[in-house]
């Protein structure tokens, strides 16, 4: 009975125990930076003289909390713009209040704390700091408390505005995307259809049961944890196939033009070799566009063609039309900004790529990125049906 009784204590004093960073070194320079950046920049808009020479308040320390928050998890919801102003600027106003009509300090302090959280669960802009700002309010002493209502818009609203224009600024100019964008599961095709990879595994109707049975707040946006559940999936699909690259499974031999090349030119090889897709390369043989069938007719000067062939024929010969004003090379009507891989990436990493964003051909490129092969969609069907055969053996 007391060793059951002493491994239980034991195993409870473990959740004393930290749990390992992941984030990188460099997550960790750029989220110090940030506050440093942030506070910085408010406490200094916050001290400048204004009009008649009287200096503004400073700083209030709770925005040391807020810059946590915003600089070190800015994908966290309780660090977008509405948690940070609407969960202080509440806060303030409940604790402003409870101050001026409860005399009991202590009293008013907790008061004001938990009906802090409560209207920040009703208007959805839960802010742990702003927890700390209601208590200010309350026991910041007499200058605090005379200052009443004012003390709301000036230092709390001016601080959260600052550090959230600070926030917005230095999160996005280090590629970090803020404010958090909760992105809509629809697909490429605007349709009722769940995405491809959604259609099987963990639908978004499992996630929300789990977080209605989990009943407590989260840090973590949903799209962010539906996108680690996809991506321990792919692992596990790694884990279990083994290595399959791309230089397995793509194409070597490529069809591909150069930026000069015309249009009747490149219309034939598509023809010839009856693909629907050409890699653009310059020179150097790097990949700097695609050029698609569909390209050939969003280029056409006209809306509707009965004969497809007669219609690139008379988009590129048309006798009456504006030579400088019609499209002559491929380089014209291509697409730039394509997506490549690498040979050494595996075949998972493309399941996204082509089911969810709908590409159906991606370009395969070297060390110098040059053209090393393509990948169409039925590159990939193959892969992973002759992946599921090679499992389906294993197991027999």
């Amino acid at each position: 009975m007391r060793a059951s009784t002493g491994a239980a204590i034991v195993e409870w004093l473990r959740g004393f125990v930290p749990v390992p960073m992941a984030a990188s070194t460099v997550e960790r320079v750029r989220g110090s930076l940030g506050a440093l950046c942030g506070l910085l920049l408010t406490g200094f808009v916050c001290t400048h003289p204004w009009g008649d020479g009287i200096a503004m308040p400073l700083l209030i320390a709770p925005m040391g909390a807020s810059a946590v928050l915003l600089f070190a998890v800015p994908s966290s919801p309780l660090a977008q713009p509405w948690s940070i102003i609407g969960g202080n600027v509440t806060a303030a106003l409940i604790g402003v209040t409870c101050a001026r009509y409860i005399d009991q300090p202590l009293l008013a302090a907790g008061l004001a704390a938990a009906l802090a959280i409560a209207a920040m669960f009703a208007l959805r802009c839960l802010h742990p700091p702003s927890g700390a700002i209601a208590l200010t309010t309350v026991l910041g002493g007499p200058a605090v408390t005379s200052a009443g209502y004012h003390f709301v818009m000036v230092p709390v609203a001016l601080n959260s505005a600052i550090l959230m224009l600070a926030a917005i600024v230095f999160n996005n100019a280090t590629r970090r995307a803020y404010p958090h964008r909760q992105w809509p599961g629809q697909g490429v095709h605007h349709t009722a259809d769940p995405k491809p990879t959604e259609r099987l595994g963990v639908h978004r109707e499992d996630l929300d049961a789990i977080l209605q049975e989990y009943d407590q707040v989260l840090d973590v946006a949903r799209d962010d944890l539906e996108g680690l559940f996809q991506r321990a999936e792919m692992h596990a699909y790694h884990r279990r196939f083994g290595e399959i690259t791309c230089a397995d499974i793509m194409s070597r031999d490529v069809v591909a033009v150069q930026f000069g090349t015309s249009l009747q030119e490149a219309w034939t090889l598509l023809r010839r070799h009856d693909i629907r897709t050409l890699p653009v390369l310059d020179r150097a043989c790097r990949v700097v566009g695609m050029v698609a069938d569909t390209d050939f007719m969003a280029s056409s000067e006209l809306d509707v063609f009965d004969d497809l062939k007669a219609c690139f024929r008379r988009m590129i010969s048309l006798p009456n039309s504006d030579h400088a004003a019609r499209p002559e090379v491929v380089g014209q009507i291509m697409l730039r900004g394509v997506r490549s891989v690498s040979e050494s990436t595996h075949i998972v990493e493309l399941v996204p790529l082509m089911a969810d964003a709908g590409l159906r051909h991606v370009v395969v490129v070297d060390a110098d990125r040059r053209l090393s092969g393509i990948i169409s969609q039925s590159d990939l069907v193959a892969a992973l049906y002759r992946g599921r055969l090679s499992q389906a053996d294993m197991a027999a």
